[in-house]
């Protein structure tokens, strides 16, 4: 925000494109090294469960979780369409098939920054003027991660009860608000949300069974990769639904 500010009144603009190149910088590295060799970090982690005698054990109970994700995921979408349908008198069903040509580039893609593009299209039909779409949709892109979240904590708490890991909301509610600040962090790249998670699994699993390298943060690796598209889906969903309703503030109480 004091970037922001700053490079409004022109005197911050030297600091904003320094964060703006490592900000490229980062997601570079993870488009050219990290995210190429997660399908061979995920076919060790299933070898080395395999090995143990686990796979099928949890392979049993995790397409299940699979699919209460993605209906947790269908459902958040919903209720945020219907809030700003509310909000905008507008159609919440006909804002949800504007939104589809973004979801499904969301599917394809797995990359928030990649379906900016086709999101901003979606705003536009969503009647989203110009001045608002270009502002909310790309920052959301970059610290919206709804979708991601869902995922994280749910798979999190799976992966505590197939490891008989004691959990409660003592401990998850911290571990969801900590999230909360910490994706705003995450590029809008293939897995930089559970990259950006890892480094707090502990006040999940503990400080033994959370460490980044081990065999519990390994398999939440796996777990999130095999669905990061669904996840991804989600928060560009929710970034038109953020527009819409700025676009309706902006429209009534600012622009008026």
């Amino acid at each position: 925000l004091c970037l922001s500010t700053m490079r409004g009144k022109e005197i911050g603009n030297t600091l904003y494109e320094t964060m703006k190149d490592f900000s490229g910088i980062i997601d570079k590295v993870l488009h050219t090294a990290i995210i190429p060799l997660l399908p061979l970090y995920i076919c060790g982690t299933f070898v080395d469960m395999t090995k143990s005698g686990k796979t099928f054990a949890i392979l049993s109970v995790l397409w299940k979780v699979f699919i209460v994700v993605i209906a947790m995921h269908l459902i958040y979408i919903v209720i945020q369409f219907i809030i700003a349908g509310t909000i905008s008198k507008k159609n919440p069903w006909t804002l949800l098939k504007n939104q589809i040509p973004g979801y499904t580039t969301a599917l394809g893609t797995q990359s928030s920054a990649a379906t900016i593009p086709v999101n901003l299209q979606c705003a536009e039909k969503d009647g989203v003027c110009e001045q608002i779409r270009n502002f909310v949709v790309p920052l959301c892109a970059n610290i919206h991660m709804c979708g991601s979240m869902i995922t994280i904590t749910a798979c999190a708490t799976a992966v505590c009860l197939i490891n008989q890991i004691p959990i409660s909301l003592a401990t998850v509610v911290p571990f969801i608000m900590t999230l909360g600040v910490a994706m705003v962090a995450s590029p809008g790249a293939p897995g930089g949300s559970i990259m950006t998670a890892l480094p707090f699994l502990y006040m999940i699993f503990g400080t033994e069974a959370g460490d980044p390298n081990g065999p519990i943060c390994a398999i939440m690796v796996a777990l999130y990769i095999t669905q990061d598209s669904f996840g991804t889906a989600c928060n560009i969903s929710g970034d038109n639904a953020i527009g819409i309703v700025v676009n309706t503030i902006y429209e009534k109480w600012i622009k008026a």
